[in-house]
């Protein structure tokens, strides 16, 4: 990797913009039409799963990259939580609760 290199088009990245994409369609659908949603989301998660790989295969490992996948899935899981506390919302506390539990846990690691 050299100073001059464009990181957002770094492999990890893009599969990183796709992420942010299929999670935006799943937002907007959530409400809706939940077959829709559930399947953006779903791909989003995999795609996470690759990622990390790609940035390490290909030697393209960024910081940058490093916050767009955190960012991405905090979002996601705080769009799904809100999401479920409109469905359920006897269950709020609890989505509420997990949501502060996710949060500072990912913002314990990032600082550790």
């Amino acid at each position: 990797m050299t100073e001059s290199e464009n990181i957002f088009l770094f492999v990890p990245n893009i599969i990183g913009f796709g992420r942010v994409i299929l999670a935006l369609i799943s937002f907007y659908f959530m409400p809706t039409n939940y077959v829709i949603a559930s399947w953006c989301y779903v791909v989003s998660s995999l795609l996470d799963a690759i990622d990390g790989h790609a940035a390490r295969y290909y030697n393209q490992s960024t910081k940058f990259g490093a916050i767009l996948d955190q960012l991405t899935d905090r979002v996601g899981t705080m769009c799904l939580m809100v999401t479920l506390c409109l469905f359920y919302p006897t269950y709020t506390f609890w989505f509420q609760l997990s949501m502060s539990i996710d949060i500072a846990c990912h913002w314990i690691y990032l600082h550790t």
